[in-house]
């Protein structure tokens, strides 16, 4: 079959013909449909982010299918029934393992999945949109309603209106806060925030940006803020706006030190800085029903399919912003 294998070593991404994978006695061979493409693969390839591999991995954390065969311990699944994966699953010591990370993921024809990791889906949920629930849609909602524990009424920032950012703006409105500032400095990004339900949208290089975003809160600052790009600037900016108790949430990945200018005024206002990685048990399921309810339309999500043939041409037009993409889905 056709994957797509990074040389954790030699950084070297190729699509390369590989064993179709049997399925252990817990696991099930899932015959993929859709697969997202995310900046953090991006950063994979590029070097930014670390790998748990010493050889070669395939890529590819978000990843929707049918299930093909089933290993021998597997009970109360059924070969064509239609599921997503989760992103990761913990190791027997409780580490955290990531798909397509620590283990081979869904960037080829077939991929490999223990069946605890399985989330059915019903049928009116096109696969192209499930595949992106684990992460681009489950890790923003993590951030919101767990660590940062945004109630309705309360006065958000989201930095960056990317693939992760969209998704918060749709989430932060499905849980009541108001209003939701986006800052983004692609004038199309901001257009987009607008679409998805932004109250405000401001360029972080705006002259007048600290003036509108304490008029915008009522002079209270935010109750809390969302970096969804892992830039330092961004978490410089966003920490000035927040009010008193309000909490910083660092979702996207930076790999780089941050530092509080004025710590007395940090302290003495009572702010967080949260960090924040994937989501708590249960979230796929939630974003499922959702979805299946019509409370989250994911169909504006979709930016582009691609043959699982093209994904090193995805992964550069996620790297170049090619288009403003929200998600790039890979199809076997």
């Amino acid at each position: 079959m056709l994957a797509g294998r990074l040389n954790v070593k030699t950084r070297e991404f190729a699509m390369v013909d590989v064993p179709v994978p049997e399925p252990a006695r817990d696991q099930v061979r899932i015959k993929v449909a859709a697969a997202g493409v995310c900046l953090s693969d991006v950063h994979l390839i590029d070097g930014t982010l670390g790998l748990g591999r010493e050889n070669t991995v395939t890529l590819g954390h978000e990843v929707a299918g049918t299930i093909d065969a089933l290993g021998a311990e597997v009970t109360g699944w059924q070969p064509g029934q239609r599921v997503i994966l989760q992103a990761g699953e913990r190791n027997p010591s409780g580490r955290m393992l990531t798909r397509g990370v620590d283990y081979d993921g869904g960037w080829a024809e077939y991929a490999l999945a223990t069946a605890t990791t399985l989330v059915a889906i019903p049928d009116s949920l096109p696969f192209d949109q499930a595949a992106i629930i684990p992460d681009a849609v489950s890790t923003p909602w993590g951030a919101i309603v767990e660590t940062a524990n945004v109630r309705p009424g309360q006065a958000v920032g989201v930095w960056g209106a990317g693939g992760l950012g969209a998704h918060g703006v749709q989430l932060l409105r499905l849980v009541g806060a108001a209003p939701i500032v986006v800052v983004d400095p692609l004038p199309a990004a901001r257009e987009r925030a607008l679409a998805l339900g932004a109250d405000v949208v401001l360029s972080p290089t705006d002259a007048d940006f600290g003036q509108r975003m304490w008029a915008e809160t009522d002079g209270a600052g935010l109750s809390a803020a969302f970096d969804f790009a892992g830039v330092t600037a961004v978490r410089d900016q966003a920490v000035g706006c927040l009010g008193a108790g309000g909490r910083l949430v660092l979702v996207g990945l930076s790999g780089q030190p941050f530092t509080v200018a004025d710590s007395t005024a940090f302290s003495f206002l009572q702010r967080q800085i949260l960090g924040h990685y994937g989501y708590q048990p249960g979230a796929v399921e939630q974003l499922v029903g959702l979805a299946r309810r019509g409370r989250l339309d994911l169909s504006g999500s979709i930016s582009d399919v691609l043959p699982l043939a093209q994904a090193a041409d995805a992964v550069a037009r996620l790297q170049s912003k090619e288009g403003n993409p929200i998600r790039l889905i890979l199809r076997p």
